[in-house]
């Protein structure tokens, strides 16, 4: 829905609650017409069922408007004497439009100054738990994101089994696309395995100002552009359309920011014609394949020196008797195990420049690139203006289609954009190029291109537990993601913490009490 269809949307709504509650207003002290008045008539709701005025502004927020809404329709009703379970059963179910059963019909009075304490235990439950899950959801949508890394893609920087913190502030908070889902879930509810929101209605894209902007070399996480997954870990047996925010969340490294020339040389990235130098936490893997000395062999000896020496873990395999890949090792990595007196030579495996890898971006004949050898190409940003024809198009025909919603057409060597002849095109937001320090065992967009900014998520901030081969990895815990220098465990002082505010808040408990 655009915004003007969202803005009649609205007024309907107003015209809709004016209709069914102003006799109610009435007979709280209020005049009819304060019913109609869009914004205002909200506030006089809340006088009503004596609730605060800023209940008013999460209503506006979605997702726990959906929480919210019911709760109103609930207190309105108690408020004019109706409290029994049938009342708040059918509030609920006919989703508000009971109060016209009470405006029209049922002979109701105000009550001013009612109890609003539950007239139970189960009610001060049920209470709680609402508003903590709206708390709690909003925290989640605008401030902080938990986030659980599960590939091996930035291996050595974050880990398979890391559990993070997501800032969604760093870049700018994205407000919800999807307006109705279920709270602090992502596109599967659990256990149930099912979709966790509708697709329609949609908001229209709006990002809250950030106070950073990604910059290369930033770990982000972002919406898998691709996506067409029925759920993250279900392979698609057809194409499922997903809205932006309810696409698969990835985490990757931005090598390329919008306005940057990218390339990649034996499988080391240039931006601008200058090798790409990450920060110092960062480990560039590939892989590499291992000959050992003639009568040495392969034996179990090797793969555990390789585990736990080496820290090579990640999927070794056997070619032959004296011959073994190592899918993802680093430089340092491998400078120590080819001393190893069973080595007799490493070799890097690479793509050969100019053979053509059929997966790899834009897929498409005109273009011999692969995972080691790729580009040169152009990152758009916001406002920029490329050369368009038939040779470029594959590169940018996604951005112009998917991202940026135009019709795009060929005909013969013209290419039409909105029923348009053109030979130039102008983009309408920046796009981002994200990779992985594992270079041969990354999904990234050396496979599916750009990553708009609308995709954009947050920036990993905190490690906040950590657990691999079934036991925690307890240097890893309340750890940070960026910064230089080999990550610091802040575990201890947080233990320290708790238990200094839980004895200072024992003793100001006694003191109180002691008077």
């Amino acid at each position: 829905m655009t915004m003007f269809e969202w803005f009649v949307f609205f007024l309907i709504v107003q015209v809709v609650h004016g209709l069914g509650t102003w006799k109610l207003y009435i007979k709280a002290g209020k005049k009819a017409i304060d019913a109609f008045i869009p914004i205002y008539n909200g506030l006089v709701l809340m006088k009503i069922i004596n609730r605060p005025w800023w209940w008013i502004l999460l209503l506006f927020v979605p997702i726990v408007n959906l929480i919210l809404f019911p709760v109103i329709w609930v207190e309105t009703a108690r408020s004019f004497g109706r409290n029994t379970y049938k009342d708040t059963f059918l509030a609920i179910v006919l989703l508000g439009f009971y109060n016209f059963y009470l405006n029209y019909i049922d002979d109701v009075n105000y009550v001013e100054n009612r109890d609003l304490h539950p007239k139970s235990s189960s009610g001060d439950w049920v209470s709680s738990i609402l508003f903590a899950v709206v708390a709690a959801t909003i925290v989640h949508t605008y401030f902080i994101q938990p986030y659980v890394i599960p590939t091996s893609s930035l291996e050595k920087s974050l880990l398979v089994g890391d559990f993070l913190f997501v800032s969604k502030m760093h870049f700018g908070a994205r407000t919800p696309i999807t307006t109705i889902a279920t709270p602090m879930v992502h596109d599967t509810i659990p256990v149930a395995k099912k979709k966790s929101y509708l697709p329609f209605p949609q908001l229209p894209y709006f990002r809250l100002p950030g106070f950073q902007k990604i910059k290369n070399n930033d770990i982000v996480v972002f919406n898998w552009p691709v996506d067409t997954f029925y759920h993250m870990y279900k392979a698609a047996d057809k194409k499922y359309y997903k809205p932006i925010d309810k696409k698969t969340n990835y985490v990757k490294r931005c090598v390329g920011i919008p306005g940057d020339s990218l390339e990649v040389r034996n499988g080391y990235v240039y931006i601008n014609g200058e090798k790409n130098k990450l920060p110092d936490r960062a480990r560039l893997q590939f892989s590499y394949e291992v000959i050992l000395k003639e009568g040495r062999g392969f034996d179990n000896s090797i793969f555990e020196l390789l585990q736990n020496r080496y820290d090579i873990t990640d999927g070794i395999y056997r070619l032959s008797n004296d011959k073994i890949i190592i899918p993802a090792a680093s430089k340092e990595a491998v400078n120590m195990f080819k001393n190893h007196p069973s080595v007799s030579k490493l070799i890097k495996v690479e793509d050969v420049k100019g053979v053509r890898d059929a997966g790899i971006f834009p897929k498409n004949p005109t273009y011999n690139w692969n995972n080691d050898h790729f580009g040169p190409l152009y990152i758009p940003e916001k406002g920029s203006t490329v050369d368009l024809n038939l040779e470029v198009l594959p590169i940018y025909k996604r951005i112009i289609t998917e991202y940026e919603g135009n019709a795009l057409k060929v005909e013969g060597n013209q290419i039409l954009i909105n029923g348009n002849i053109t030979d130039s095109y102008t983009f309408n937001q920046d796009y981002y190029w994200m990779m992985g320090d594992n270079r041969h065992n990354s999904q990234d967009s050396r496979a599916w291109g750009f990553v708009p900014y609308d995709h954009v998520v947050g920036k990993p901030v905190f490690i906040w537990m950590s657990w691999g081969n079934g036991k925690p990895r307890l240097e890893r815990f309340f750890t940070t993601v960026g910064g230089s220098g080999k990550p610091v465990s802040y575990l201890i002082p947080f233990l320290i913490f708790i238990v200094a505010w839980i004895v200072i808040s024992k003793i100001r408990k006694r003191r109180k009490q002691n008077g």
